[in-house]
C-alpha cells in the first residue's frame, strides 16, 4: 500500500496511518493522551492541567481570500489548545522551506502570523527552520506547536443525550474559498475562507454556561466531526437540515462542484454540545462574538448511535463521517 492524499484528509481512509500509532506503549502521560486522538493532550503538572497540541500546513494556494498558510498555522494550534478548554499561552514555529522562495513573501506570511498571535495575546516563543533543495517541496510547509493551561477540560467524547448540538458559523466556507482561488472560480459573489482564533469566542461561552463538548470542524468537515463526537460518546445526534447555516454562495459552489458542504474544511467555527436549558444563552454569547453572528443550534444528542440528517422534504439520511476531505491542501 502507498501513502494517498487521502491518508492526510481528516476522514476514514487517515485512520490507516493513525492506526500504526495505536503499537506504542507510551502514549499517555497521566493526563489525556494520543489514545484518546482529542485535539490535543492534558498533562498534569503539580496543580495545573497543561494542554499540547501540534499541527502541520501545506496550503495552497499560500494566499486566498481570507487568509493565508501563516495565519492557519497560527490559528489551528489556538483553536485545538481551545477545543480542550484550555487558554492558549505561547506556540512554537518550525518552518521547512523550498531553496529559491522569495523572502518579501515570507515576511508577508510572518506578519500575518504575527496579527493572529496579537489577537488572542499569545506568544511565538521559540522555533526551527530547514531549507531543501529546490523542487524537494512545494514551497514551505509549517508546524505549529502550542502549550495552554485549563480549569475546566472539555472533551470531544462528553456529548450527553437532551444536549443541544450548536455551530458558531457558517460552514464549508474555508474550503470553499481555497478550492476557489486555486482553480481560479469566478463565482458572482466570492467566497471568504472563516480562518479565526476562537479563544475568546469560546472562553466567553465557558465563563456563562456548561460545554459537555466541542470540537473545530477542520479536515473532513462538519460530517467527520459530528460523526467523531457521536462515536466517542456513544450517542445519536439528530441535524434538522433547514437550521444548518450554509452561505447562498458556498451552497450554489457545492452543487456545482458537486462537493458537500459537510464535508469541508472549516478554520474559524467550533461544534458544541451544550445542555437544552443553556442553549439559548449561549446562543446569544455566540452571536455577540465578531467570530459568532451566524451561529445556530442545528440540532439534539438523543439515546442510539449514528448521525441522522432530518431533511427539509420530511425524510431522514445518515451524515456518514467522509472518507476524506474532497478538497485536498487546504490546512
Amino acid at each position: 500500500m502507498k501513502i494517498s492524499l487521502m491518508h492526510g484528509a481528516g476522514g476514514e481512509v487517515m485512520g490507516e496511518v493513525v492506526d500504526l500509532f495505536s503499537k506504542l506503549t507510551n502514549v499517555n502521560a497521566g493526563g489525556i493522551g494520543l489514545e484518546a486522538l482529542d485535539d490535543g493532550a492534558v498533562i498534569p503538572i503539580g496543580d495545573k492541567q497543561v494542554v499540547f497540541t501540534t499541527d502541520s500546513h501545506i496550503v495552497r494556494p499560500l494566499f486566498f481570500p481570507g487568509g493565508d498558510i501563516g495565519r492557519i498555522s497560527v490559528c489551528g494550534t489556538i483553536n485545538d489548545i481551545t477545543m480542550m478548554g484550555g487558554k492558549p499561552l505561547a506556540l512554537s514555529c518550525g518552518l521547512i522551506i523550498e531553496e529559491g522562495f522569495d523572502f518579501d513573501t515570507l515576511s508577508r506570511i510572518v506578519k500575518s502570523m504575527d496579527d493572529a498571535l496579537n489577537e488572542e495575546n499569545v506568544s511565538l516563543v521559540t522555533g526551527d527552520t530547514k531549507v531543501m533543495e529546490r523542487g524537494a517541496l512545494d514551497q514551505i510547509a509549517i508546524n505549529t506547536a502550542g502549550i495552554g493551561v485549563a480549569d475546566t477540560i472539555v472533551r470531544d467524547s462528553g456529548l450527553k443525550p437532551g444536549d443541544a448540538i450548536i455551530v458558531s458559523g457558517t460552514l464549508g466556507d474555508h474550503g470553499f474559498a481555497v478550492l476557489a482561488s486555486r482553480e481560479e472560480f469566478d463565482f458572482a459573489d466570492q467566497i471568504v475562507s472563516d480562518v479565526a482564533p476562537l479563544y475568546g469566542m469560546v472562553h466567553s461561552v465557558m465563563n456563562a454556561g456548561t460545554v459537555n463538548a466541542m470540537k473545530d470542524p477542520t479536515r473532513g468537515g462538519f460530517a467527520s466531526a459530528i460523526n467523531e463526537m457521536a462515536s466517542k460518546s456513544q450517542v445519536m445526534v439528530r441535524i434538522s437540515e433547514e437550521n444548518v447555516p450554509i452561505r447562498s454562495n458556498v451552497r450554489a459552489a457545492s452543487q456545482l462542484l458537486g462537493i458537500d458542504p459537510l464535508e469541508v474544511a472549516n478554520e474559524g467555527k467550533v461544534v458544541m454540545g451544550v445542555p437544552a436549558d443553556e442553549a439559548e444563552t449561549i446562543l446569544k454569547i455566540l452571536k455577540g462574538h465578531k467570530y459568532g453572528r451566524d451561529a445556530a443550534i442545528i440540532g439534539t444528542v438523543c439515546e442510539g448511535k449514528g448521525v441522522i440528517m432530518e431533511t427539509g422534504a420530511g425524510g431522514e439520511r445518515f451524515i456518514e463521517p467522509p472518507m476524506g476531505d474532497p478538497v485536498p491542501r487546504v490546512c
